[in-house]
Parts: C-alpha cells; structure tokens; sequence
C-alpha cells in the first residue's frame, strides 16, 4: 500500500534528478567559471598609441581605434542554464572579438530551493574543477567554454572574464579609447 509520505518522496527524488540531469548538462559550462578568492582590480592607462589593448588571462587582444566600428554590451540566456553578459568589440576587417562573465541562472532566482540546490551543486563542482586544474597547473576557469561545433564561430575571438566587474571595466575602457580616439591599455591580472 502507498502512503502520502512515499509519495512525497518520489516527488522530491524525481525533483532531484531533473536538478542533477540540469546541473549535468550544462555543468561543464557552470563549473569552468570561478571567482577569484583575493580579486585585484583591473587596470585601465592611456597609452601615446592609437590602439586598445586587452591583457586577460586567456590571452591578449590588440586593435586599431579607427578600425572599429562598433562597441556593445548585452545580456542573454543561453541554453535556459545560463546568463551571459557580454561586450563585443566588432572591426573593419575579418574578426569579431566577444568578451563575456558567465553566471549561473540561479544566481538570478534567490530563494527558491532548487535554485540552492543547483547552486550547492555548481559550487561543488568548481572546487572540483579548481582540484583538477591546480594539479594539471592549467588556468581552466580561464579559458572560453566551447561545445564543437555549436560554439565554434569563424572569425570570433572570445575571452572570458571572471567577474562582472572586470567585464564593465573593459567596456568603460575601449569604449572610452574609441569615442576619444586615444589609445588604452586593459589588463585584468
């Protein structure tokens, strides 16, 4: 005979299994992004060039201030799973230079008890990751998150930062480079 309790606990093992197939299919793009325990501020110069220049922990990008065309900033779900807040700097030419911070979409749904769920999930498998890239002495929370070939875009050069605030940063910077004509030089440490 079934009793409300077995009930009730079907329905919360049925939710936990949704949650972690969730967590499972899009933990590979939610546990890559880490915080920085001690962050230092980024740091924005003019520079006597007429260039902007980004120095970021995947790499560096350089471009000619009259070879812009346009600078942008916008926020997206991507995959139900994920927001992503990202400036793209577009050039006369043949690339496009994308740089995004990633946040789980929990983090947007304070209070609900999935979302903690979720979030206790993710964070478990950041410490995990953070493990596994001291070992390897790899920058993994670094590096672009990619799906072959979904993610792959010809002519995209894509950084990712790993806070909010390096990211407004970076768009304070080229934009001002850009609308001023004078060069700057962007690095996040």
């Amino acid at each position: 005979m079934e009793t409300c309790h077995d009930l009730n606990m079907f329905k919360l093992n049925s939710k936990l299994l949704r949650i972690m197939a969730l967590w499972l299919s899009f933990g590979h793009a939610l546990m890559a992004q880490e915080t920085p325990t001690a962050p230092e501020k980024p740091s924005d110069s003019a520079s006597a060039n007429r260039f902007w220049q980004a120095t970021l922990g995947g790499g560096h990008y350089m471009v000619a201030l009259d070879r812009i065309s346009s600078v942008s900033r916008h926020k997206y779900v991507l995959d139900g799973a994920l927001i992503v807040d990202e400036v793209t700097v577009d050039a006369l030419g043949q690339s496009l230079a994308r740089f995004y911070f990633i946040t789980p979409i929990s983090d947007a749904v304070k209070g609900n008890g999935a979302a903690a769920v979720v979030s206790s999930a993710v964070d478990r498998g950041r410490e995990m990751i953070d493990k596994a890239a001291a070992t390897a002495g790899a920058a993994v929370h670094e590096m672009v998150v990619k799906k072959f070939p979904e993610t792959t875009h010809a002519r995209t050069i894509e950084f990712r930062l790993l806070s909010e605030a390096d990211l407004t940063g970076l768009y304070d910077s080229v934009r001002a480079a850009w609308e001023s004509g004078r060069g700057r030089k962007f690095a996040v440490k």
